[in-house]
């Protein structure tokens, strides 16, 4: 096993990358960066009913684009196209069935395991006697005690199908020290009789990443609590190989706020790809997901990945399970976003302006982004209500009227607003100067009545920016022909 810290994420291509699974992805790449060790991308692809088409592809890009990125393993090229590096590959599991195949055998030449034959049928009986019964579903060890392996060779040779079965052993048991939640210990009467080998010849997932533990020298696995209750197979199947198991930290579970119960496809958008999409940026998502089950210990929430992996300790992880609070993620990808630079923000901002005149020029752009990114939790936000910048909105006489006004007082209002603006200069329309003026003509006592028909005027909606603001985006000419286009609705 090697000196060097070795830590591994290694999921199923079965679909877009789950918020949970980059967690454990992120807690990998901050320990390899802490301890100076190596952390690489293996894909588990064994499950071949349960593939989808280009989904290592987008794996990767998901965590190519939350920045966490492996230097071994499964990486993609400048076209887009999967390849694999490093020296302990093949890093795709159904690349490597010729191994699997050979351990599994060992076994039952180690008397460790053994050839079972039992049909499904055979199987699903047994499992409806034990449910009646209440027993938990195990297997019974039939093949086991009735055929010699002799025999089972002959059944094998003859065309039978098979699967190979862990020989577990009945009594005893066996503990381990989790890094997160300390020293475990699990009765062997517990476990089932697990299949290494399905008769496709496939492996399951206990053989396969053991296996490829021990050949990619991992030192430490990373995974989410679920799979705490197999942990015990797997440590039995080190032993019989006569291999040193690598550590495990099993992640507390991610649940949803309101349910209290494991956040899943049932929740809505859970996957990378899903907020990526909505316009949360990589290393809010990121920041955010870290503090999902580690806790620094100070009162600091904003962490860049450097700082995260300085600061990333073991025994910082937590048991309970983490809350996932969507109005934090938002608070935080809001932050994230204002501290972007304005012309940085409107090319990330411009893929969501596709229903609107998006042949704005960058500078125009920039005006509206620094207008809204104070209110903005998430890219996409920069298309909800924000039509007025790209279309003239079409007058409302009534909401026009600030409270009680009559038509006689907007009438003067907008023409006392068109008058104020017309006075400045094309080349003095900046943003305090429109405010200053404004707000030096209202009356300081009621405000309201000279901004609320303007604000009106050039939105057409209740709620806006305010009127400096949006003039100042729109432009002079469009701002006098909004005022213009209000006030002769007024007397149609």
């Amino acid at each position: 096993m090697a000196e060097k810290p070795r830590v591994r994420f290694a999921p199923s291509p079965t679909g877009y990358l789950h918020i949970g699974s980059l967690r454990t992805a992120l807690y990998n790449f901050l320990y390899a960066k802490k301890t100076g060790g190596d952390y690489f991308l293996r894909v588990e692809d064994t499950d071949q009913k349960r593939l989808v088409a280009d989904a290592v592809e987008k794996l990767v890009e998901s965590l190519e684009w939350a920045g966490v990125e492996n230097g071994e393993g499964i990486v993609l090229d400048e076209k887009g196209s999967i390849r694999q590096k490093g020296e302990f590959g093949p890093y795709m599991q159904s690349e490597r069935l010729e191994l699997y195949q050979k351990y599994a055998h060992e076994l039952v030449k180690k008397g460790k395991a053994y050839y079972c034959f039992c049909t499904p049928e055979r199987l699903d009986s047994l499992r409806a006697v034990q449910e009646k019964a209440k027993l938990a579903p195990a297997y019974d060890k039939l093949c086991l005690k009735t055929y010699s392996r002799e025999e089972a060779e002959q059944k094998i040779k003859a065309g039978e199908k098979y699967v190979i079965r862990f020989d577990v052993p009945e009594t005893g048991e066996i503990s381990f020290e989790d890094a997160v939640r300390g020293k475990i210990f699990f009765s062997n009467k517990n476990l089932d009789d697990f299949v290494l080998l399905k008769s496709d010849g496939f492996p399951t997932y206990h053989l396969a990443h053991v296996v490829d533990d021990h050949f990619m020298e991992t030192t430490l696995v990373f995974r989410g609590e679920e799979w705490l209750p197999s942990t015990p197979k797997h440590i039995l199947l080190f032993e019989a190989f006569g291999w040193k198991p690598p550590q495990y930290a099993h992640l507390c579970v991610i649940l949803n706020k309101n349910t209290r119960k494991k956040l899943s496809k049932r929740d809505g958008d859970v996957s990378v790809e899903d907020f990526k999409k909505k316009g949360y940026l990589p290393e809010a998502v990121v920041n955010f997901i870290a503090l999902l089950g580690w806790n620094p210990k100070t009162e600091q929430e904003i962490f860049s990945l450097d700082e995260m992996s300085a600061a990333f300790d073991l025994e910082k992880l937590n048991k309970a399970g983490a809350i996932f609070d969507q109005e934090k993620l938002d608070w935080m990808n809001g932050y994230y976003i204002r501290q972007k630079d304005d012309g940085e923000l409107a090319k990330l901002c411009r893929p969501y302006l596709k229903k609107y005149n998006n042949s704005l020029s960058d500078e125009h752009l920039k005006k509206i982004i620094q207008v809204e990114k104070e209110r903005m939790k998430k890219l996409s936000d920069i298309a909800e209500g924000t039509q007025f910048y790209f279309d003239t909105p079409k007058p409302d006489a009534d909401l026009l009227k600030w409270k009680s006004m009559g038509s006689e007082d907007l009438e003067k209002s907008l023409n006392k607003s068109r008058e104020i603006l017309d006075a400045i200069s094309e080349e003095n329309w900046e943003l305090e100067d429109i405010k200053n003026k404004l707000m030096a003509s209202a009356d300081p006592k009621d405000r309201g009545a000279l901004l609320w028909p303007l604000r009106v005027a050039l939105t057409g909606e209740k709620k806006s920016p305010s009127p400096w603001e949006v003039a100042w985006v729109v432009g002079k000419n469009e701002s006098m022909e909004r005022i213009e286009q209000a006030i002769a609705s007024l007397k149609n």
